[in-house]
């Protein structure tokens, strides 16, 4: 039985055209960060509400100073953040009760409380997605999961690479649908605990290598390349800064999917990858948030 976990949330509200600076500021305290808009406009001076997450208990003078940067660079006054412990839950219990079996191309999610026989035809994955993100119900694993539906139908992979694995879904959906040995790497150490926990329990435990590493610099990933395909899910300025990185450790010819964006920043994330020497094949849209597939040459 897991035992309750401890969650700290870092809330503040920023004007829209500051999003990006804050979001910035706060993602090296964060595992995950969440931005929602208080009104439907398009208006810059409406406000969003910025949310991060951590596991680890939040040192405030410094989270304070780091806002305070940002918002100097933004010519505006900053922001108070408003930092909380959230009750001790069992997240994995509570993921489950909010996880019904859902059907994305190809590919059937359930958590292990499903009982029944998946639909025959489909590619069947048990995920308990823990505290670890990526259960297939985001936009963003979704397109993913789509575009590996896709990939599936006319090209073979051999060396795959999931960067950014959260739960490993994407992971498991590579060594099921290809029957490959799969790289996956998060900064995260329960992201990796998770993935490769589910991918035991798929039946896919000496096909997925998960490690714990700084993106592309981890020693396993370095080793497994040059990759044919990569998935990284992550967020635009990740992406972004990860490009050159990207370029060296995928094979000509091969294949990114890039997602964990808003609609907003795919250009920007477009431009960074084309200055390495990637061309956009494909995109997908859901909900405001977008999916890539580039090519490298």
């Amino acid at each position: 039985m897991t035992q309750p976990t401890f969650l700290w949330r870092i809330e503040m509200r920023s004007p829209a055209g500051a999003v990006d600076g804050f979001e910035k500021a706060l993602e090296p305290f964060c595992v995950a960060i969440s931005t929602i808009a208080e009104t439907d406009s398009d208006d810059p001076n409406d406000f969003w509400r910025i949310e991060g997450f951590t596991g680890a208990e939040p040192d405030e003078k410094t989270i304070t100073l780091a806002i305070n940067k940002a918002a100097r660079k933004l010519s505006i006054a900053p922001p108070a953040p408003n930092i909380k412990l959230l009750p001790a839950k069992d997240w994995v219990r509570e993921n489950l009760a909010g996880f019904p079996p859902i059907r994305i191309g190809r590919y059937f999610i359930h958590g292990s409380h499903f009982e029944s026989r998946p639909p025959a035809g489909l590619v069947a994955i048990k995920l308990d997605a823990g505290g670890a993100f990526g259960s297939g119900e985001h936009p963003t694993t979704a397109a993913c999961l789509q575009t590996l539906d896709r990939l599936s139908k006319h090209r073979k992979i051999r060396r795959p690479l999931d960067m950014g694995c959260g739960s490993g879904i994407l992971s498991l959906a590579m060594a099921k649908t290809w029957k490959v040995p799969v790289i996956a790497c998060d900064i995260d150490a329960e992201a990796v605990r998770v993935t490769t926990q589910n991918a035991r329990q798929n039946g896919v435990g000496r096909l997925v290598r998960a490690e714990t590493g700084p993106s592309y610099r981890t020693p396993r990933v370095m080793a497994g390349g040059p990759y044919d395909l990569i998935c990284a899910n992550i967020l635009a300025r990740p992406l972004c800064h990860m490009a050159g990185s990207a370029a060296k450790a995928l094979d000509q010819g091969g294949i990114i999917i890039l997602s964990g964006m808003l609609t907003r920043d795919a250009m920007r994330v477009i431009a960074r990858h084309q200055a390495h020497g990637f061309h956009l094949v494909s995109t997908l849209a859901i909900d405001g948030w977008q999916s890539l597939v580039m090519k490298l040459g």
